[in-house]
């Protein structure tokens, strides 16, 4: 099997504890470690992102009113750095410490479901993500010119400014991810999507994984008409969609296997595969609990036609999100909620999350809540994944390869990269997944069975 020591981005503190961490018996570092980082998101573009390397408060000037509201996953030592930088601009800032978010504890196998999967409308019993509703509301009556909320997910339109806080940990707030070169980051991601925007129209993609991914689809000419979110000329940066959102069109034709051992917030599961036809999910097998509770919200929705989809049921393909920061490393003591779960990771350069289901808070979850049916989405992480467009004139290409945008190699990158440092160093990934008998020895037959094992044991 492999070794701790051939984790790169895996790092251990004495006594198992996370360095960087808090909650009984954890470590925080002092807050002027995190004042570099702090000064730097200060000044760094506002774009209303959620994902790493693009967040940033840097319209706030002297005498605005910033809320940053935060609950209890989140080690204070963050929200007060944050708070601090923006003061430091003279900006008057109130921080609100909510009294919800679960207590610390180790993943299990249903924590995804849990958090994800609503029968409701949102606003009476919000996901883990989204910005609570009453905060919303609260900064919006009291006259705040930023509010700085919510773990990730799609901001809501507001008339102040929004900005989100993505950082639970204080080991997350000093990774290098946090402050990457932001034009070098931009030029990434445009290289990354020039071949699904540019070149896709009208082709394919096919997506494989080691873990056992094998799936295909078509890019309708439909899709590209300007109107779905993040799927435009305008990408989602950091979170590139490299399958269309919805609505999907009824030609949709998403059709083979999605395979792994990991989602965004549960304990990592026995391998799951999920069969695909006609850009839905028709079979769920395997994934002990995560599996079985799937296949029971897969009969559920099984005949309810939602308004997005072209026909009944709800889980369909729409996210296949590409993470674009080559320095994001999964986290220490990955077991427990305190770490943020498997979602942190797959922000990292050539990850992809596949998601079935509802868009986040679109107007068919709306719907769906309102008339007390199923909605929300599932994921399977790919941590190796190679992607390849074939556009309409038959010409082939890569976009990833095992885990690695081709954008990172990219020569206009790599010249641009060299004004920041080292272009080898800034652009490799800080963190690479040792997963047996694909990176490193041992057999993933066995590692799949069982992937929490190996996981935690190699952090312990």
């Amino acid at each position: 099997m492999c070794d701790v020591a051939d984790e790169v981005g895996i790092s251990t503190a004495p006594g198992g504890g996370g360095a960087g961490t808090s909650g009984p018996g954890l470590q925080t570092l002092d807050l002027s470690k995190l004042m570099p980082y702090a000064h730097a998101l200060a000044g760094w573009r506002e774009n209303r992102e959620s994902h790493v390397g693009f967040v940033g408060y840097g319209n706030t000037t002297a005498g605005n009113k910033v809320l940053i509201a935060v609950d209890r996953e989140y080690d204070p030592a963050v929200p007060q750095a944050v708070a601090q930088g923006l003061r430091e601009k003279g900006a008057h800032v109130d921080l609100l410490f909510i009294d919800t978010g679960d207590p610390d504890r180790e993943f299990d196998f249903l924590d995804e479901v849990r958090v994800i999967m609503r029968r409701e409308l949102w606003e009476k019993n919000p996901r883990r993500w989204e910005g609570l509703p009453f905060i919303e509301d609260f900064a919006a009556r009291r006259g705040y010119d930023l509010l700085i909320h919510g773990k990730g997910g799609p901001v809501p339109k507001t008339a102040h400014r929004y900005e989100q806080i993505p950082w639970l940990r204080t080991e997350h707030f000093l990774q290098r991810s946090t402050t990457y070169p932001l034009n070098l980051h931009l030029l990434i991601n445009k290289k990354t999507w020039d071949p699904i925007w540019e070149k896709g129209r009208g082709g394919k993609a096919r997506l494989t994984d080691p873990e056992g991914t094998d799936i295909s689809w078509t890019y309708w000419e439909k899709y590209y008409d300007g109107s779905r979110y993040g799927f435009s000329a305008t990408p989602r940066n950091g979170h590139l969609f490299s399958h269309p959102v919805p609505p999907l069109v009824a030609e949709e034709n998403a059709a083979g296997v999605v395979a792994g051992t990991t989602s965004h917030f549960s304990k990592a599961f026995p391998q799951v595969k999920v069969e695909l036809e006609a850009g839905q999910i028709i079979k769920v097998v395997g994934g002990d609990a995560y599996g079985d509770a799937w296949r029971d919200l897969l009969e559920e929705s099984r005949h309810t036609q939602y308004p997005c989809f072209p026909r009944p049921g709800l889980f369909y393909l729409w996210e296949a999100a590409i993470g674009t920061n080559p320095k994001i490393l999964r986290p220490s003591r990955i077991e427990r909620h305190s770490s943020g779960g498997f979602e942190w990771e797959r922000r990292r350069s050539g990850v992809i999350h596949m998601g079935f289901g509802t868009l986040w808070r679109a107007p068919e979850e709306k719907w769906a809540g309102e008339r007390g049916l199923l909605y929300g989405h599932l994921h399977i992480h790919l941590l190796l994944p190679t992607l390849v467009v074939t556009a309409k004139d038959g010409r082939e290409h890569t976009v990833i390869r095992n885990g690695r945008l081709t954008a990172l190699d990219n020569p206009e990158v790599r010249e641009l990269a060299q004004k920041y440092g080292d272009p080898d160093e800034l652009l490799k990934e800080d963190w690479i997944p040792q997963i047996p008998g694909i990176t490193c020895p041992g057999s993933y037959e066995e590692y799949a069975k069982d992937p929490g094992r190996w996981i935690y044991n190699q952090q312990a």
